[in-house]
Formats: C-alpha cells, structure tokens, sequence
C-alpha cells in the first residue's frame, strides 16, 4: 500500500484502473449530490444560503462532466456492484428530531454536501511526479481547489439562524454523513493500492 497513487508511467500519469476508480466514486457522489440540490432548489430564493446552494448545484454538475472528460477510461467489472453500494450511500436520509421533512432533507443534503467536500482530498493522493498538466491531474486539482469553495455553501445554511433550534440534529447529520463518506472513501482507496496518510 502507498500513500500516493502510482506507480505513475513514464509520462507521469496516474494508471487508468485508478483513475476509473477514483472517477467513478466521485461522479457518483457529486452526482448524487447535485441531482439532490436540484429537487431541493425552490422555484424563488429567498435566503442567502439558497443563492450559494444554487450555485453549488452547477458546479457539482461541472465536477461531473470534468471527470467524464479528463479520465483514461479502462473496463472494471466491479464498478457496477461498486457503484450500488455508492448510490444507496447517497439517497437523502430525513434527519432524525426535525419535524419538517422537507427541511431535514435539505439539511441532509447539505451535510452530504459537507462531508464530500471536506472528507475528500484528491489532490493529496497525487505524488510530486504526477505530470501537472494531464487532464486527470489537472481535474483533481480543480476539484479540491473549488471544493473548499462549496464548503462555503453548506456551512453558510448548516450554521444559518433558521436552524438554530435544531443544531444538535444538525450536528449529528453532518457527523453521520462525514463517518459514511470516509468509510467508503476509504474502501476505495483500498481497493486501488492506496492507504490515507
């Protein structure tokens, strides 16, 4: 195991199966994530926050299409069964204590949101080697430079006064959802040679 990914080849990039690996988990997630915030959008923004959760939509949408294009591809079989168990990681989860559906998903959204933008370092797999200008190299890169970004959006509505009577149920979603998003990022990692250092 290693704490980078590699071994690169001779022009510097990340072996294929890793990159279909890494890519899949992260279109999943941020596909998820997306699909999510578009149900949750309401027609009129009235707060702050729902103007950056808007925003964040499209740039979740942008992470998505970036890996579709910046990935080299190869078959994995696994990938399927992989992607079930991702997708039923996914699905809104209502958050327990809060009498507003519609509210504890939107803040179960928020704290998936969270948790894929903080959990999950990319860039940090990457060893000095890697050439800087591969398109994978490149998307994960702009992937953990924008994520710091949308944490913005979550924390914006995470911590908003509307929720003030609900923060310890706040608290736990986000808890819950960060431990599930490490959990399987984890196991990805694993699966491709890489251990977190």
């Amino acid at each position: 195991m290693s704490e980078f990914l590699g071994p690169l080849d001779a022009a510097g990039r990340v072996p294929a199966r890793q990159q279909t690996r890494i890519a899949s988990f992260l279109m999943s997630g941020h596909g998820a994530l997306a699909r999510q915030l578009a149900i949750a959008m309401p027609p009129h923004l009235r707060f702050g926050w729902q103007t950056e959760m808007h925003a964040q939509l499209y740039r979740e949408t942008e992470v998505v299409s970036l890996l579709v294009h910046a990935t080299s591809w190869v078959p994995d079989l696994e990938i399927p069964l992989l992607c079930l168990a991702w997708e039923a990681a996914w699905l809104p989860k209502p958050v327990a204590d809060i009498k507003d559906r519609d509210q504890g998903l939107l803040i179960d959204t928020a704290a998936l949101g969270h948790a894929l933008h903080a959990a999950i370092r990319p860039a940090a797999l990457l060893p000095l080697e890697a050439a800087a200008e591969d398109p994978f190299v490149l998307a994960l890169r702009r992937i953990e430079f924008e994520s710091s970004r949308m944490m913005q959006a979550q924390i914006q509505f995470l911590k908003s006064p509307q929720l003030l009577d609900v923060r310890d149920a706040v608290n736990a979603a986000v808890e819950r959802r960060h431990a599930e998003v490490r959990r399987l990022w984890t196991a990805l990692l694993e699966s491709i040679g890489v251990t977190e250092g």
